[in-house]
């Protein structure tokens, strides 16, 4: 039986839930399918301001790939590829491309796939029980090019490296340590400091969430921006939520922002 993605949206924060209980939601085939379907969908959505992306239960954020259904998925090269690019890798792009906060929420095991998700994310809060990792060296295969893009930008050569070639498995703090985290929390307190970062994220301006992103992700390239680019690091200044960001600064009161 093939795991689910539950999806669910409230008040501008929509929340994906990797499902697979029976293998502490490893992710399988149809689940890679239905993640970049799901995060396509609210790349596009509007209404949404911030997503949420989880494990069902407390005990995985996700334990990995579903093991069991490579020796047909990679049976042959070309199977390798389809899954891997076709599947993983557009998944993980489609969180990458997600042009409001991402806040990966993890409780339990976060290994192999499920490392590589939380690593597309832009905060990952995780429990101090929680165990990053990805020992696929122990099983013969080496993480597909178009997967490790998320986690070199996030931690660099020297830990990625470190990480694939001992393939040991780490604590909460040491992967704090290590960047792969943004915060580490008490394990009772993962959802609800999930949540409260998501209400922090919706107080400030949508637009200039967006815009903070853009300019990140183009930085990273490191080409220098063009005078068009440099221009429009100010179209904020065209924009209804800036005026009342600054009435809002002046009159001492909480600002009311509206997205345009």
């Amino acid at each position: 039986m093939s795991g689910e993605i539950h999806c669910s949206q409230t008040s501008g924060v929509a929340t994906l839930s990797l499902s697979n209980p029976d293998k502490l939601n490893a992710v399988d085939a149809d689940m890679w399918r239905a993640l970049q379907a799901r995060m396509s969908a609210i790349n596009a959505d509007p209404e949404v301001r911030c997503v949420i992306l989880r494990g069902a239960g407390d005990k995985a954020f996700a334990a990995g790939g579903d093991i069991e259904e490579f020796l047909v998925v990679r049976a042959t090269v070309d199977d390798a590829l389809h899954y891997h690019e076709g599947l993983v890798a557009a998944a993980l792009d489609a969180i990458r491309a997600c042009p409001v906060p991402t806040v990966a929420m993890i409780q339990g095991a976060c290994i192999g796939g499920g490392l590589e998700i939380a690593g597309c994310c832009d905060i990952r809060i995780a429990g101090e029980s929680s165990r990053f990792g990805a020992p696929i060296n122990k099983l013969g295969f080496s993480m597909y090019p178009g997967e490790m893009a998320g986690l070199l930008e996030l931690v660099g050569p020297a830990v990625l490296l470190e990480i694939l070639l001992e393939g040991r498995i780490l604590g909460a703090h040491e992967a704090l340590a290590k960047g792969l985290l943004t915060r580490v929390v008490d394990d009772e307190e993962v959802e609800r400091e999930a949540h409260a970062t998501a209400a922090r994220i919706l107080k400030g301006a949508p637009l200039v969430a967006r815009w903070h992103k853009q300019w990140v992700h183009r930085l990273m390239k490191g080409t220098p921006l063009s005078a068009d680019e440099k221009r429009a690091a100010f179209d904020f200044l065209a924009t209804e939520d800036y005026k009342e960001g600054l009435d809002a600064f002046f009159a001492k009161r909480p600002p009311v922002f509206k997205g345009r």
